[in-house]
């Protein structure tokens, strides 16, 4: 995304990651909303693998385009969704893309957070809604995410610099918080509010796989390179919380929101 700071994560693990994505699992707020028939925009859609269940469900009459700005994503998407025959995944930006005609929905699931710039991206996203159009956006409060019991020192400490270096970035860590009034002054109405929370409890079949997200944003060395942290705090961290993963950890809490406006 434009004045987005890059992170790198290109390559067909990520791509893999994404199509273990599903619209009842990662957007199960979503679903009641959708109609037959709507033109539906998905931004930072990746593989398109979420893209491809709402377009499932609103029908052969309907039509969804998924746009991100990593190519390698939408080559990937391309040939694992190439039957779903109502679906477009297009390479494009956020802030240059110009779509021929304007949409009944467009959703934001896990995106803004990752933008310098949010409130200009709801701007132009209703900007793209066609009247009486609805924005959906998905993202949170990273600034509250709830381990139990707490994980390793090291664990914490790297996860206190990730923040960090987020923020020094112009990322937004407590976004979800913040939507509802960037929904406003971009003078959407009719504003709603759902609680989306994810939760990873000890015994669930993905919990392990679920909780692991840490160490995984810990094989970043950006923030190594740009001198937040030393690389063998970094590797201790992913060491110690693997251990924890497996031995102590019971429960995590990711706080996540819905945040949904109307185009007047």
């Amino acid at each position: 995304m434009n004045q987005q700071k890059e992170i790198k994560r290109e390559g067909k693990g990520t791509a893999k990651l994404f199509d273990e994505r599903s619209l009842e699992a990662d957007y199960a707020t979503l679903p009641p909303l959708l109609k037959d028939g709507w033109r539906v925009l998905d931004i930072g859609c990746g593989t398109g693998a979420i893209s491809k269940d709402i377009a499932k469900l609103i029908g052969p009459t309907g039509q969804v385009t998924g746009i991100d700005n990593t190519a390698y994503f939408i080559e990937s998407g391309k040939e694992t969704y190439a039957g779903v025959t109502n679906l477009e995944l297009i390479n494009a930006d956020l802030f240059t893309y110009e779509p021929t005609e304007k949409f009944d929905l467009i959703v934001a699931a896990r995106v803004l957070q990752w933008l310098s710039n949010p409130q200009e991206a709801v701007a132009k996203l209703k900007s793209m809604l066609k009247p009486g159009g609805i924005l959906s956006v998905l993202d949170y409060n990273h600034e509250a995410l709830e381990w139990q019991p707490e994980p390793p020192a090291s664990m914490r400490k790297f996860y206190a610099t990730f923040l960090r270096w987020r923020g020094d970035a112009g990322m937004n860590n407590h976004i979800s918080e913040d939507l509802p009034g960037y929904f406003t002054e971009a003078g959407l109405v009719n504003i709603e509010v759902l609680e989306a929370n994810e939760a990873y409890k000890k015994g669930n079949e993905n919990f392990e796989h679920k909780v692991g997200i840490w160490s995984s944003v810990a094989q970043m060395t950006q923030i190594v390179e740009e001198g937040y942290i030393d690389d063998a705090d970094r590797l201790q961290a992913i060491e110690d919380y693997n251990i924890w993963i497996k031995s102590d950890a019971q429960l995590m809490v990711m706080k996540l929101k819905e945040v949904r406006g109307t185009n007047a």
